[in-house]
């Protein structure tokens, strides 16, 4: 089958739209407090995400910008969104009307807010001091500018290849090909080593290297090169379009010719920028949904925007890819895009910031993205060959290792048990592989059922997040042996795992109520000024509160370990009701706290729902509701924590359907406090779901009754039962199943005082 042209298939529509979605998306949600979500443009899961990075550097600057910034560096076509590490800020241009020095502080330049336009697929700033208005906008894998110098005005183009965002450059070059186009590459060093970034940069005006900065690079001898490029006096703007590639400066080339022209022809920067719009508005357009007020509209339509920056691509126009590996793969299957899924169907994909976005950034994807979870399923599985485990925090094909855990066996086991991969044996063999091994705490899972303290920092949190995983594992086994028989192997590595699974318990120290860390003898910390709110080494981004709840996949087993249902529910109101502070060592993710909980931070996204699992399910929604209220807004603090790739966002939109997935797999959605008046979810095949709330107020937002296509949805004391009968005072919440969103249908959502 013929490869599509992304960029065309962008302007074709997945849905039809009432009005552009785009319009209810602030990019600046996000971009002040600690969110530090990416600002500038970018298409739907791109390659490229190309806008300004400013001079300051430090922990609010991890994607190069942030609201308080004073000056901008350059404008580069790498960035993060919301990660809690800083990267990338690759292959930076900085246009100027004089000489200003080959240097980063020569570069900066002052900005104003007030001169900022951005909205999904476009950016735009004139820059007071020279005048410049600079605009950009993309498609996948490439970016286009268009420089309107003041005029009369010299025109000066700096590339800057020495300076990224808290990286070290190993090796930089760029050379001129003609008196329009350049090639070159960016080779770096930072969170993700040995980061290799090809480029080309054609003008549509001529151009000259003037001169270049011969600096040392921090890491190997050579040049580290920022480059002077004076440009042709013209009465029109500059155009230069900007094409990466993870592979070679060629591949570049074919992406750019691939992308940016047609016929042979460049495209212009108008019908670029239509085409990224109607790219964003597509893909907003899988959940079209009315709202009580304007507010939550602009929230919920940036939290999808958000949601959908990554993971983003990271292979070339014709196949090829770099694998964790260093090497350089080209797939046997051509990329083709499924139903106008900016996404193909064997796509390799980077970004991969599993810990955070397991939780509800996955499960999301499942109901919404369809055609793009094979690409999903085949980049765990190639990077897997390619490193011999699954991906715990993938970046520019590098494994970061960051974060505790198996996050991607749950994520992929979610994939298996929703009916989205075919290889099982490959997708069971990488889970199993990847659980088994003897690194990163796993070797004490094998001897003790849990991670040691004298062997590891974080040792609580790496031992419920590898039980967490083991679950999803176990859950993968079965769903195999069931469907392919009796397997001996299969059967004894699930019935190991399932008891690792479960083995919390023994980490319980009833001596203070609390999950902690044991050393290799099997013996806790002493409890001398043990104080729950006070952060210990034993915990990843946590405290003792936080990390009581990370038992999604046993929620009875937790209940009964905290010794029965009455009194879990008053740990949980403890937890909500405890004392905010929290002492000076504490992590600076700990935050958006009620009580103790965290909304800031992912372990605590599941935790409100937990009421509804032990029986107080208008204790959720009161909780949801506070949360969804108080804790995302339409300013740029509108985050309370890390966006962290879309995982906060996805927790606000699957909230504001009405749902969310407690189980790290297997798609049972726990119902809690919707916000939508209605939502038409385009769930794949040409079917939809709807959902109605009726009743809805801002007092009104417990749910009393739900209707699954006309008939009653049994409100389930357990997963797995609905006729269990629960104590007096406690109510079953409803529970909604994959299979009933994705099938297609309506949900009508009755709401009460």
């Amino acid at each position: 089958m013929k490869r599509k042209n992304l960029l065309l298939l962008a302007v074709l529509p997945l849905m039809a739209t009432a009005q552009p979605l785009t319009q209810y998306v602030d990019p600046r949600i996000g971009s002040g407090d600690h969110g530090h979500v990416f600002v500038g443009a970018n298409v739907p899961f791109g390659m490229v995400n190309a806008g300004p990075t400013q001079i300051e550097s430090g922990w609010d600057w991890c994607s190069g910008y942030h609201e308080s910034g004073t000056k901008i560096v350059g404008f580069a076509q790498t960035h993060l969104s919301g990660t809690g590490c800083s990267d990338l800020g690759d292959v930076a241009i900085m246009p100027a009307i004089k000489d200003i020095g080959l240097s980063r502080k020569g570069l900066a330049t002052t900005f104003s807010h007030e001169q900022e336009e951005v909205r999904p697929g476009y950016y735009s700033i004139v820059l007071p001091e020279s005048g410049i208005r600079t605009e950009i906008t993309t498609t996948q894998r490439s970016a286009m500018y268009r420089i309107s110098y003041p005029e009369g005005a010299h025109r000066h183009l700096y590339v800057d290849l020495e300076n990224g965002i808290d990286d070290d450059l190993v090796w930089g070059r760029m050379q001129q090909i003609d008196p329009y186009t350049y090639v070159g590459y960016r080779i770096s060093h930072g969170w993700a080593n040995v980061q290799h970034c090809y480029f080309v940069m054609r003008l549509s005006q001529k151009s000259r290297i003037y001169e270049q900065a011969t600096m040392k690079s921090k890491r190997a001898d050579g040049p580290a090169p920022i480059y002077h490029l004076q440009v042709t006096s013209s009465s029109e703007p500059l155009l230069v379009n900007i094409a990466l590639s993870p592979v070679s400066e060629a591949n570049a080339a074919a992406n750019l010719k691939a992308e940016a022209f047609k016929h042979g022809v460049p495209i212009d920067f108008d019908t670029m920028r239509a085409a990224a719009d109607a790219a964003w508005n597509r893909e907003l357009g899988r959940v079209q949904a009315t709202f009580q007020n304007d507010r939550d509209r602009r929230i919920f339509y940036t939290a999808m925007y958000h949601f959908m920056v990554a993971p983003q691509t990271w292979d070339d126009v014709n196949g090829d890819w770099r694998g964790a590996d260093n090497n350089v793969y080209r797939t046997t299957k051509p990329v083709v895009a499924v139903n106008d899924s900016p996404v193909g169907s064997s796509n390799y994909l980077t970004t991969l910031s599993l810990w955070d976005t397991y939780r509800a950034a996955a499960p999301l994807s499942t109901i919404i993205l369809p055609e793009m979870m094979p690409s999903i399923a085949t980049t765990y599985l190639r990077i897997f060959r390619e490193q011999g485990k699954l991906p715990v925090w993938h970046l520019m094909s590098q494994e970061t290792d960051c974060m505790v855990g198996c996050p991607a066996v749950p994520v992929l086991a979610d994939l298996l048990l929703k009916g989205y991969v075919r290889d099982s044996l490959d997708v069971w063999k990488a889970i199993s592989s990847s659980l088994l091994m003897d690194e990163r705490g796993l070797d004490d899972m094998k001897r003790l059922s849990y991670v040691a303290n004298d062997h590891h920092g974080g040792s609580l949190s790496m031992s419920l997040e590898y039980m967490l995983a083991d679950w999803a594992g176990v859950q993968a086994g079965k769903a195999i042996l069931a469907a392919k028989g009796q397997d001996d192997d299969i059967q004894r590595t699930v019935e190991y795992l399932d008891q690792r699974a479960h083995s919390y318990p023994q980490l319980y120290d009833p001596r203070v109520g609390f999950l902690r860390s044991k050393n290799i003898q099997g013996e806790f910390n002493g409890i001398d000024n043990f104080n729950p709110a006070h952060q210990t080494g034993d915990y990843t981004e946590g405290n003792p509160w936080q990390y009581l709840w990370l038992v999604p996949h046993d929620v009875d087993g937790l209940m009964q370990m905290l010794g029965g249902r009455e009194i879990a529910v008053k740990r949980l109101d403890d937890l909500f009701n405890a004392d905010s502070q929290l002492n000076d060592e504490a992590n600076p993710d700990i935050t958006g706290l009620i009580g103790q909980y965290a909304h800031g931070n992912e372990p605590s996204h599941h935790t409100a729902y937990l009421y509804a699992l032990l029986g107080q399910p208008r204790k959720t929604a009161k909780i949801v509701h506070q949360i969804q209220r108080e804790l995302y807004t339409d300013q740029p603090a509108g985050l309370c924590g890390n966006e962290d790739v879309g995982q906060m966002s996805a927790w606000y939109i699957l909230s504001a359907l009405g749902f969310y997935q407690v189980e790290p797999c297997g798609g049972r959605y726990v119902m809690g406090s919707p916000l939508i008046k209605e939502a038409t979810l385009h769930v794949g095949h040409g079917k939809t779901f709807t959902i109605r709330t009726h009743d809805l107020s801002e007092k009104a937002f417990y749910i009393k009754r739900v209707l699954l296509n006309g008939q009653p949805l049994p409100a389930c004391s357990t997963f797995s039962s609905c006729t269990e009968k629960l104590p007096k005072g406690y109510a079953a919440p409803f529970i909604l199943r994959h299979e009933d969103i994705v099938r297609g249908g309506t949900l009508d959502i009755y709401m009460s005082k």
